[in-house]
């Protein structure tokens, strides 16, 4: 479930002219408030101080972090480089990423210390609280609650945290330790951050919404005359965002109607995996494009995504038959056929990767991309997850204006503290910190730009 919503510091209809958009301009219709990205057109307001400036981002452009656990990991053999450095030889996950090469670093020999209990220890991904599985134990505070506590008041989300197949499991964890529900439905997060107003107004437009239409339509003439008002740049910047708009909703709408119709009735014996509508690698896609939208408007910087892959049935890849449930594959005793099922699921991960930073990277702001200024943590709890492994877990950080293209690689036998990865991204977001959880500093050897 997403975090609850602070209502938006004004009310003021959008007000752009030739000289500035304020920053918090909303594009608005009955039941819609449609925050607009970072424009050409806003900087001025940013010179003047005309927005409060925010004590994280002095010079007005946010920061932002999203991090993502798949709960069965990758085929560590295929996950990990053989060499270090900057001249290393990419693996055969990483080689799907080659064309981002140098906007990615890759770890290896990281892992918390202390933290065991086999899958338990996905619910201390971001925390790093020991020993999951004692019965003393206790949550700590993640890693994405501890940022939104500094700079969650600049946004009208404080963080958002969302789930796919988790039952409503996420990565998040207040200061007390108590878990935050994620939002799986991503028509809900959408509807979040795009419908406002009174309860009869959202409700006409969810009905539109469920049609087909878009909420665009409720907003199209202010749209128009605002693309009339701004420059070159920003009329391509906002024709990309609406588009990216439409997309998300197109494809939501057909998930939907999935959900609509009935499914087949077969005369045979329900099999030890039963195979269901697993969408699963489109659902992360969903949840991609629905971070990238929050963040290019601005409504949260934190997000955190789970990804139950334990949970999940067989998966549906299009042409690549699949015919074990992804938790089973997992466990697969060196079996050539379940290792070439589960190195197909891992392969597509590394795809929708790559397509979650190329379209970050294509989002402009002002003289940076949207990666420039966004952290992607993508990683597991679990190191192997056929022996249960909490050690050497594969992780792999995009963007947020660090040095990359670089193996980091740590002793894989005594490990790194992965916390000190996290001591170096609150640094990154602003956050004067010396320690976090069971960091011993920050991560050695990162670098930025």
């Amino acid at each position: 479930m997403t975090q609850p919503a602070r209502q938006p510091r004004s009310s003021t209809p959008l007000v752009a002219t030739r000289r500035a958009i304020s920053r918090r301009g909303l594009l608005r219709g009955a039941g819609i408030a449609l925050s607009l990205p970072l424009l050409d057109a806003m900087m001025p307001a940013f010179a003047r101080g005309a927005e409060p400036s925010s004590p994280i981002a002095p010079d007005g452009k946010p920061r932002r972090m999203f991090a993502i656990c798949n709960n069965l990991g990758l085929l560590p053999q295929l996950f990990f480089p053989t060499d270090t450095g900057s001249d290393y030889t990419p693996s055969p996950y990483l080689d799907v990423l080659k064309e981002h090469r140098k906007d990615f670093s890759v770890f290896s020999g990281l892992s918390h210390p202390d933290v065991d209990g086999s899958h338990a220890a996905e619910a201390c991904f971001l925390t790093a609280a020991p020993h999951p599985l004692s019965s003393s134990f206790r949550n700590t505070i993640s890693l994405d609650q501890a940022i939104a506590e500094q700079i969650g008041m600049l946004t009208r989300f404080p963080s958002l945290t969302l789930g796919v197949n988790t039952s409503g499991r996420g990565l998040s964890w207040t200061g007390s330790g108590v878990a935050i529900p994620c939002e799986e439905k991503a028509s809900d997060v959408f509807k979040q951050l795009f419908l406002q107003g009174t309860p009869d107004e959202v409700a006409v437009q969810v009905r539109k919404l469920d049609t087909g239409r878009s909420v665009l339509d409720a907003v199209a003439e202010q749209a128009k005359r605002l693309q009339r008002q701004v420059g070159d740049r920003d009329r391509d910047r906002l024709d990309q965002y609406f588009t990216s708009v439409r997309d998300l909703e197109s494809r939501m709408h057909a998930a939907r109607s999935w959900e609509e119709k009935p499914k087949p009735v077969v005369n045979a014996p329900v099999p030890i995996d039963p195979a269901s509508p697993a969408e699963y690698m489109a659902k992360v896609k969903v949840m991609y494009d629905l971070a990238r939208l929050a963040f290019e408007t601005d409504s949260t910087r934190t997000i955190t995504l789970a990804l139950d892959s334990a949970s999940t049935p067989v998966l549906n890849l299009g042409d690549t038959k699949i015919n074990e449930g992804y938790h089973n594959l997992s466990h697969h005793g060196k079996s050539g056929e379940k290792l070439k099922q589960l190195e197909a699921i891992d392969r597509w991960h590394m795809k929708l990767i790559a397509g979650l930073i190329a379209d970050l990277k294509s989002v402009a702001e002002a003289e940076e991309t949207l990666l420039d200024r966004t952290m992607v943590l993508y990683g597991s709890n679990l190191g192997d997850a056929n022996s249960h492994s909490t050690n050497n877990l594969p992780t792999l950080l995009a963007g947020g204006g660090f040095r990359h293209g670089q193996h980091l690689g740590f002793d894989t036998k005594k490990n790194y503290p992965l916390p000190n990865l996290y001591v170096s991204m609150m640094h990154r977001m602003g956050l004067e910190v010396d320690k976090f959880a069971s960091s011993t500093g920050s991560m050695r050897g990162l670098e930025l730009t």
